[in-house]
């Protein structure tokens, strides 16, 4: 194999790792906080993406704009869907019971997305859509790097967020033992709900910047459950820097593998990582005392 291909294909599966460990954060808030298992999650991410197509195809101003409005619009959403859906379900089977009402949710999601927009690909246009940069001999496309830097820059705050206010302690304290944080005086109800809008808002910033190099339809959703999922899973379920470590190694092994096997056959890698976890390490690969440091 070319070195310089080699190279390339390393690099862009680690910009393609960032924007995995972006969504993978939010799924790990949703089961870390409240034992949800968000199967809505990816369809939010496409609701966002369409948002940032439609404002720039609307405006012609710069998609990563619409952020202004999405992140604050899906946090509120989040906020209401835990305290208007998620609270009333039953502890004993929160988990089984949010896998069916996230689902449902998905569903409805996608065929709004269809009446609105129609089933037609879309795509949107940037002045720098086609642009590349040379980095030690690999040519990268600018929009991944763009894409990649959103994705850092939204994981750097909330890894800022949960470790440097009170908030962010009472969160990864809910996350550790919800007991022992009610004991201390802490609200789990109201975690839980910011914890939910958290989540949903890593979609709004995770689906703008997917608009930016990818073609959306209202179905491509399904696309991203399964490898989403084998990295929570790998990371190691609750545990948000096991699950951002998995999406590198995820993406970077995805990102190899086109080489000999092509983009569609690529994507096994993510279902024979998601059954080895569960045959060799089911508790995951990168969590444990990794999640009690963060």
């Amino acid at each position: 194999m070319d070195g310089s291909l080699l190279f390339q294909s390393l690099l862009l599966g680690l910009l393609l790792g960032g924007l995995y460990a972006l969504l993978a954060a939010g799924l790990t808030l949703y089961f870390g906080v409240m034992r949800v298992v968000m199967l809505a999650h990816s369809a939010f991410l496409v609701l966002a993406a369409y948002l940032a197509w439609f404002f720039s195809s609307s405006t012609g101003l710069d998609p990563l704009l619409s952020l202004l409005v999405t992140v604050p619009l899906f946090f509120g959403i989040g906020v209401a869907l835990q305290r208007l859906l998620i609270s009333r379900l039953r502890p004993a089977t929160l988990t089984m019971m949010s896998v069916l009402l996230t689902f449902s949710l998905a569903l409805i999601i996608e065929g709004l997305l269809g009446f609105a927009f129609t089933g037609t690909h879309r795509r949107i246009a940037l002045p720098y859509s086609g642009a590349h940069l040379e980095v030690f001999g690999a040519s990268v496309p600018v929009v991944k790097l763009i894409a990649f830097g959103l994705a850092a820059l939204a994981l750097g705050g909330l890894y800022a967020l949960l470790k440097l206010t009170r908030f962010g302690q009472a969160l990864r304290a809910t996350i550790q033992h919800e007991e022992a944080a009610k004991l201390v005086g802490i609200n789990t109800d109201r975690i839980a709900g910011l914890g939910f809008g958290l989540g949903l808002a890593t979609a709004a910033v995770g689906g703008t910047a997917l608009a930016l190099d990818s073609t959306i339809y209202p179905s491509l959703h399904w696309h991203w459950i399964g490898p989403l999922m084998a990295i929570i899973v790998v990371g190691g379920l609750g545990s948000i820097p096991g699950a951002a470590i998995a999406a590198m190694v995820l993406g970077v092994g995805q990102s190899m593998l086109q080489i000999p096997l092509g983009t569609t056959w690529a994507q096994t890698f993510f279902y024979l990582a998601l059954f080895a976890t569960l045959m060799l390490h089911p508790q995951g690969f990168f969590g444990g005392r990794l999640a009690q440091r963060f």
